[in-house]
């Protein structure tokens, strides 16, 4: 696996991601110190990378806190019910966009998938390259990576 992807740099790019279109501000995305979060209520959302290098880009939070950034992303009241369609829509644009970002790091362009949102990702045979643990607004939030060259491919 290419060094590009590492954790700093989709860290980065999840703070930029973030602070651009969620929350104008830094300091709301930060890096989860607990033990690892385990989703009662999951929602994934996720984007496929095709060519050269073959991977997945995964967000996975509760629905609750998805419903939260959805309203953060969309400058919704704090009280507005979120429905389905813009979540899936803004949540989906979220894995999109970091997806695209990490794809940017990669030496050889390929294709991403429109976004997926569910209730998880699709199971991955291997781990991920890159899991990161954030926090945001004290809720619990994951960035998964998961990414290999095509057989041939070199890293």
């Amino acid at each position: 696996m290419t060094a590009a992807v590492d954790y700093r740099s989709v860290y980065e790019i999840a703070q930029d991601v973030f602070v651009a279109m969620v929350d104008g501000d830094e300091g709301l995305l930060l890096p989860w110190d607990a033990a690892p979060a385990v989703y009662d209520d999951p929602l994934a959302a996720w984007v496929d990378v095709h060519g050269p290098f073959e991977g997945r880009v995964a967000v996975t939070t509760q629905v609750a806190t998805a419903h939260a950034l959805v309203r953060a992303l969309l400058d919704m009241p704090a009280d507005a019910p979120v429905v389905q369609a813009d979540l899936v829509d803004a949540f989906g644009e979220i894995a999109n966009i970091v997806g695209g970002s990490v794809k940017a790091l990669l030496p050889e362009q390929g294709t991403l998938s429109v976004p997926h949102v569910a209730a998880q990702a699709p199971a991955d045979p291997s781990p991920p390259v890159q899991r990161l643990r954030l926090a945001w607004r004290g809720e619990p939030l994951d960035i998964d990576v998961w990414m290999t060259p095509e057989e041939g491919e070199t890293t």
